[in-house]
């Protein structure tokens, strides 16, 4: 058999079940991440469905959060999965998750580290990296490059998402058109009903909010709580959109 974090694991997803900060593990309370208003009293955030989603407005902390669960699960902050660092870090945008992930504690049941990291700002360095290992040891390869921005997207997802393991997806709607969301609302589908895929994601977009049976969940500068889609500022803004288009455009422009 081969070892623990390898092995196929005889219990249904979610693995991980929680995640807390651990204010003694915190250096500096006003050295960022730790600065956000989200970190600023007890932080927890619970797993209890195998699908999690998480809203919120930008600069409340969402990607920097998945960043600390990708290092707490082994993957490089920059996205990939374990054992990859496809991201130069010399050259790459500072990311805050390792420093996170050091005053993070987590349970698990039991710990697995198989899996994928998705950030869709990395998605074609990531991609590249793995087009080139395969090519190193005389593979075909996936050849993720070769399509459109979103078929790309889709094609990675198709490859890398069929496995046991934990995926953490940061905003995948970013290259997907509307019937592309369609596509990869499928695969969630497929990957809750394989039973062995635990999925944490974050996202702007109300078709993935949407997704039956996920735990969603909206960051705010007070903490994390339960909503609905409906409750989202993101469906309201879409809803008073698609009723009037031309209306809400003017609108906001003549604000």
């Amino acid at each position: 058999m081969s070892r623990r974090g390898n092995r196929t694991i005889n219990l249904p997803a979610p693995y991980l079940k929680r995640v807390w900060l651990e204010p003694s593990r915190i250096g500096d309370r006003d050295a960022y991440p730790f600065c956000l208003p989200i970190f600023a009293d007890e932080f927890e955030l619970s797993f209890d469905k195998s699908i999690t989603i998480v809203v919120g407005e930008n600069g409340t902390g969402k990607s920097t959060i998945l960043e600390g669960i990708a290092a707490l699960a082994g993957y490089d902050d920059a996205g990939g999965g374990k054992g990859y660092m496809p991201v130069d870090h010399s050259q790459a945008t500072e990311k805050m998750g390792g420093v996170l992930s050091k005053a993070l504690r987590a349970s698990w049941l039991p710990k697995i580290t198989n899996g994928w990291f998705f950030r869709a700002e990395s998605f074609f360095t990531v991609a590249r990296y793995l087009d080139q290992a395969a090519r190193d040891v005389g593979e075909l390869g996936p050849d993720f490059l070769s399509h459109s921005h979103g078929e790309g997207f889709l094609r990675f997802f198709e490859e890398r998402c069929q496995r046991q393991g934990i995926f953490i997806f940061d905003e995948p709607e970013s290259a997907l058109s509307p019937s592309r969301q369609l596509e990869f609302l499928k695969l969630l589908r497929r990957m809750e009903e394989s039973r062995i895929c635990q999925v944490i994601m974050a996202t702007h977009a109300p078709m993935l909010m949407a997704y039956p049976n996920a735990r969603l969940m909206r960051l705010t500068k007070s903490g994390l709580e339960p909503v609905t889609v409906e409750e989202t500022d993101h469906y309201r803004v879409m809803r008073e959109f698609c009723a009037d288009p031309r209306g809400f455009v003017e609108a906001t422009l003549s604000e």
